[in-house]
C-alpha cells in the first residue's frame, strides 16, 4: 500500500490544523502557509482553520478561567508577578490583551485563563478573540507562505522519510489502545 503525505495533508490537513491550532498553534500554522504554498491547501482555508482553532482553544481556556481561574492562577506561585501584571494589563487595555495574548511568549496558555478570571464580559472577549485570531492567523500562514519558496525543495526530499514514521506512529498508536484495553480488561476482572 503506497500512502502519499501530500495526499494525506490535501485531505486532512485543515481538520489537523484546526486541531493544532485548538491546543498549539505557530507551529502548525506555519506549516499550513507552506502547504497552501505548495498548493496542497488553500491560502483561505488554511487563515480560516487555524482562525477557528485559535477561536475555540482560547474561548475553551477563557471558559475555564470565568469557572476555575482563580484556582487555576493560585498555582503558579512563581509567576505571580506575571499574572499580577498581566491582571493590570487587562483592566487598563482589555481589548489589547486579548487580541495581543496570543503574542506573548508564556501567556500562550494562561493568559485567557486570566482574562477569564477578570471581569471582562464574555461577548467581549469572543470579539476580540476573534479579532486577535484573524490577525494571528493572516501573519503566521502568511510568513509560512513566503518560507514554503524556501523549504519547499527539503520538503519532497523528507516526504520519504515521513513515511516510515507514519506507519510507526500509527503502530504506536494501535498497541497503546491494546494495552488500554488489556488494562481496562484487568480492572474490571479484579472488581
Amino acid at each position: 500500500m503506497h500512502i502519499d503525505i501530500n495526499s494525506l495533508i490535501s485531505h486532512y490537513g485543515y481538520l489537523a490544523l484546526l486541531i493544532g491550532c485548538v491546543a498549539e498553534g505557530e507551529t502548525f500554522v506555519l506549516l499550513g502557509g507552506v502547504a497552501a504554498h505548495k498548493g496542497l491547501l488553500h491560502f483561505a482555508g488554511v487563515v480560516a482553520a487555524a482562525m477557528a482553532g485559535g477561536i475555540i482553544g482560547d474561548q475553551l481556556l477563557y471558559w475555564l478561567g470565568k469557572r476555575y481561574g482563580t484556582r487555576i492562577i493560585s498555582r503558579f506561585t512563581n509567576h505571580q508577578d506575571k499574572v499580577e501584571k498581566a491582571t493590570q494589563l487587562i483592566h487598563r487595555h482589555p481589548s489589547l490583551f486579548v487580541i495581543g495574548v496570543r503574542f506573548m511568549y508564556g501567556f500562550r496558555i494562561i493568559g485567557p485563563i486570566i482574562i477569564g478570571s477578570s471581569q471582562l464580559s464574555p461577548r467581549r472577549f469572543l470579539i476580540f478573540n476573534v479579532i486577535g485570531a484573524f490577525v494571528w492567523a493572516m501573519l503566521f500562514v502568511s510568513l509560512g507562505y513566503f518560507a514554503g519558496k524556501l523549504i519547499a525543495p527539503w520538503l519532497d526530499k523528507l516526504d520519504n522519510y515521513l513515511k516510515p514514521l507514519f506507519w510507526l506512529a500509527g503502530l504506536a498508536v494501535v498497541l497503546y489502545i491494546v494495552w488500554k484495553g488489556i488494562r481496562f480488561l484487568k480492572q474490571r476482572k479484579q472488581q
